[in-house]
């Protein structure tokens, strides 16, 4: 029984074991006395292989038979009993210089725990306390700040005429009526976003399921249809006769609906007055070109011109040389180019933030001197050769 796990071979000890039991006192008591441990190797190994009703009674004659008080006790031989005190007290002995040297660590590991735990509960306590004083002080600095401000109200107060004092009270009220709404409806749009955002949630999970189904049902459907025939597949083949046939009805097709494609001589010939067109329109534009240039010139040595009579002095104290100015073109230009020269040294004495704008140079004096230099720096020049 204890080398096998066949269950007919155990069946059958147990059984022939069970027969013996029952039929014979002292060979149950044989045999407990010499297979030490048969119960339980019994109860453990061979419960559940079809005949646990006979282990049960033979495991309750084991048990029934060890428990009955003994009739006569078995007498030991003395040395035996010498030797197993010796044994026990060697035993003993090692146990205990075992646990006697061990002592010093268990010790210690206690102590380390101990002061652990007491320099936690001192950081502890030292956290608590730090923790109250700091909300003392800040509520006695709070209650400093109410008495100051309750000060510097009765000191405006004081300063107030006696008319504007409810005036002044009643403002007072007003600002903190408003405070307390402001506080009240921040909160209550904090709470019903709340409630909106779990709405939006639900709703687009719902969506989503809602989305997740009809493609599961469509699918299915998709699945259970009858396979279509593609309309592309035509019969496979094609005779002679049919070839002809289709052959004439693309002929017939291509005479009645024409092509409107160009032939390669008309493609060149409209590519040619394409590009005569251009030319053309490039020559009129560059003519326009100049035009303009010269139209924007002369309207520029125009307000030179205005600019100068604007500033001329009258005929009363007018001398030969302002005389002169006007009858020579050079003195006009050298005029304008001083300005210009004075315009730009004006604008580099002025500070950076007056020179944040479009890049271009102006001039304090007048708007007319503005224009004029963008007309310059445009065309580069302001007079053309000629009278």
């Amino acid at each position: 029984m204890a080398h096998t796990s066949n269950p007919v071979v155990g069946g059958a000890a147990i059984r022939t074991l069970l027969l013996v039991a029952r039929q014979q006192e002292s060979a149950l008591q044989l045999i407990i006395h010499r297979f030490k441990g048969l119960e339980g190797m019994i109860g453990r190994e061979w419960r559940g292989r079809g005949f646990d009703e006979e282990v049960d009674q033979l495991i309750k004659l084991l048990h029934r038979e060890v428990s009955k008080p003994a009739d006569h006790t078995e007498t030991w031989p003395e040395e035996c009993v010498r030797a197993a005190c010796v044994i026990q007290a060697a035993w003993r002995s090692y146990q205990t210089r075992r646990r006697v040297k061990s002592l010093p660590r268990a010790v210690r590991s206690l102590q380390r725990s101990f002061r652990e735990r007491r320099r936690r509960r001192a950081q502890q306590a030292q956290a608590v306390c730090w923790e109250e004083e700091l909300r003392l002080q800040l509520c006695v600095r709070r209650q400093r700040a109410r008495r100051e401000f309750h000060q510097k109200q009765l000191q405006l107060l004081q300063l107030l005429p006696p008319g504007q004092v409810q005036q002044y009270l009643g403002e007072v009220e007003r600002q903190a009526a408003i405070q307390i709404q402001r506080v009240w409806r921040g909160h209550r749009e904090r709470r019903n976003f709340q409630l909106r955002r779990n709405a939006h949630t639900q709703h687009r999970a719902a969506v989503v399921l809602q989305r997740t189904v009809l493609r599961f049902l469509k699918r299915r459907r998709a699945e259970k249809a009858p396979p279509s025939l593609s309309p592309w597949i035509g019969p496979r083949g094609l005779t002679d006769s049919r070839r002809a046939e289709l052959k004439r009805e693309v002929e017939e097709h291509i005479a009645l609906h024409p092509s409107s494609v160009v032939s390669l001589e008309g493609s060149r010939e409209l590519h040619a007055q394409t590009q005569a067109l251009l030319l053309q329109h490039l020559q009129g534009r560059e003519a326009e070109l100049r035009e303009h240039t010269h139209t924007h010139a002369l309207l520029a040595q125009i307000n030179t011109d205005l600019e100068l009579l604007l500033n001329a002095p009258s005929l009363s104290v007018a001398t030969v040389t302002d005389c002169d100015v006007f009858r020579s073109r050079s003195a006009p230009v050298a005029a304008r180019a001083r300005q210009s020269h004075n315009a730009l040294l004006q604008s580099g004495r002025l500070p950076w933030w007056k020179m944040l704008g479009d890049g271009d140079i102006t001039c304090p004096e007048s708007e007319s001197a503005h224009k004029d230099h963008r007309l310059e720096a445009e065309f580069n020049s302001l007079y053309l050769g000629g009278s």
